[in-house]
């Protein structure tokens, strides 16, 4: 497949401007902490659909601003900017140059993995390499994908395991994990997810557990289920009380839940509240965080 093979060519390009990214060393500190706080770029979604913000004021923002050295970026801020070497260039610099670690990238709109039809899953497979070869260029870890598709449960999941597993190698040649957020329909059911994980069988296909994205599956068994899979945690927030906790998650029950699973990495704060402004949300969840990550 062409396309399969100028992938290739143009990861081999992409990874000469690894040595721009941060690097694991550049963070090489004494950790004390079991998880990092990383922010998830969609707690600014409002704020960057105005153009108040931009993509490149991303990491800047979250270092100087929050205090947060962990970004997670979501594609649709630079949809046009995957192949775009010198953007990604200065994207690196901006995060390097404030000690800050790119995480991941969130992928959306780029067709459904588990699409019925067969020339269009495939074609979706294939608009994901770009998001790889930014990922690897920025110095991620993974970019994180959906698992759509209209069908019987059994349908999809074979359909997105074909799919998963086709970037999943891709994946491994670049360094990059394919994870997978609980991100409504049937990839909100944590066992059904699991299942289509475990039946992918590799360490670079993932999940990514939402602790809020879950409607008619029970939260806290939904991320018990993937927690076995997780490259990552997105700590999903809407409102808090007047201790600063989360009113519809139980916070101290979900890290509970994380901490027993032996994980190790970013929770990334992901603020989609409207009661407070989305300074004040990213502020209550990493000061949720913050408090209760010593405590379990």
């Amino acid at each position: 497949m062409n396309s399969r093979r100028d992938f290739l060519k143009n990861l081999a390009l992409a990874s000469a401007g690894v040595a721009l990214a941060p690097s694991l060393e550049s963070f090489a500190v004494a950790k004390k902490d079991w998880f990092d706080i990383s922010l998830a770029e969609w707690s600014l979604h409002k704020t960057l659909f105005k153009g108040d913000l931009n993509n490149l004021d991303f990491p800047v923002i979250a270092a100087k601003k929050y205090g947060i050295y962990g970004v997670e970026y979501v594609n649709q801020f630079f949809k046009d900017k995957a192949n775009d070497n010198n953007y990604l260039t200065e994207l690196n610099m901006r995060a390097k140059d404030n000690g800050v670690r790119n995480v991941l990238i969130m992928v959306d709109g780029e067709g459904n993995l588990g699409d019925e039809d067969e020339t269009k899953r495939k074609q979706a497979v294939q608009n994901h390499y770009k998001w790889i070869s930014a990922a690897n260029f920025l110095g991620c870890h993974a970019i994180r994908v959906n698992a759509a598709g209209k069908g019987t449960p059994d349908e999809v999941s074979k359909r997105v395991v074909e799919s998963l597993t086709a970037l999943s190698d891709i994946g491994k040649k670049a360094g990059i994990s394919i994870i997978v957020e609980n991100h409504g329909g049937i990839s909100s059911h944590g066992d059904w997810l699991a299942k289509t994980l475990k039946a992918v069988g590799s360490k670079y296909c993932g999940s990514l557990p939402d602790l809020g994205n879950f409607y008619e599956y029970d939260r806290y068994q939904g991320v018990t289920d993937l927690m076995p899979y997780a490259h990552g945690v997105s700590a999903k927030t809407h409102d808090f009380d007047a201790n600063g906790n989360e009113i519809q998650i139980d916070y101290e029950r979900m890290l509970k839940i994380v901490k027993k699973a032996k994980f190790k990495g970013y929770v990334g704060i992901e603020y989609e509240g409207s009661k407070l402004s989305e300074e004040e949300g990213i502020f209550a969840t990493k000061k949720l965080l913050e408090r209760l990550r010593p405590l379990i």
